[in-house]
């Protein structure tokens, strides 16, 4: 396989209220599949502070089951500012036939931040 560097970003993302909005979702092709995350970063689009929840939901099944795991929980964000959820560490993320793990985000106001996300697929 090759891997290839990739970027995927969400505007408006969610409110926090059960509903995240997803950045990026594992591919699966015929094979198991394993993708690195390289950097997260959301920004706060808003008039105001916010907060922010970013997490993976491992829905591989490489874990036992189906876990929701938070890298940040009720992160703030100033006006007018970014926060680097991931930076310099790795998060490996994977998909295999009983389902993909997927990165999602949410905010503590509607349509109040942005995300982006650079990913190595197929490593």
């Amino acid at each position: 396989m090759a891997n290839d560097f990739k970027s995927f970003s969400k505007a408006n993302i969610a409110i926090d209220s059960g509903t995240y909005s997803t950045v990026y979702t594992v591919p699966y092709t015929a094979a198991d599949v394993e993708s690195i995350l390289l950097e997260v970063d959301v920004a706060n689009t808003h008039s105001a502070d916010v907060t922010v929840d970013v997490k993976v939901n491992k829905n591989s099944g490489g874990t036992g089951g189906t876990d929701d795991i938070f890298i940040v929980k009720s992160a703030p964000v100033p006006v007018g500012g970014a926060l680097k959820v991931v930076s310099g560490q790795k998060i490996v993320m994977m998909s295999t036939s009983t389902g993909a793990d997927t990165l999602t985000v949410a905010c503590s106001v509607a349509s109040a931040a942005d995300c982006i996300a650079s990913v190595l697929e197929d490593v």
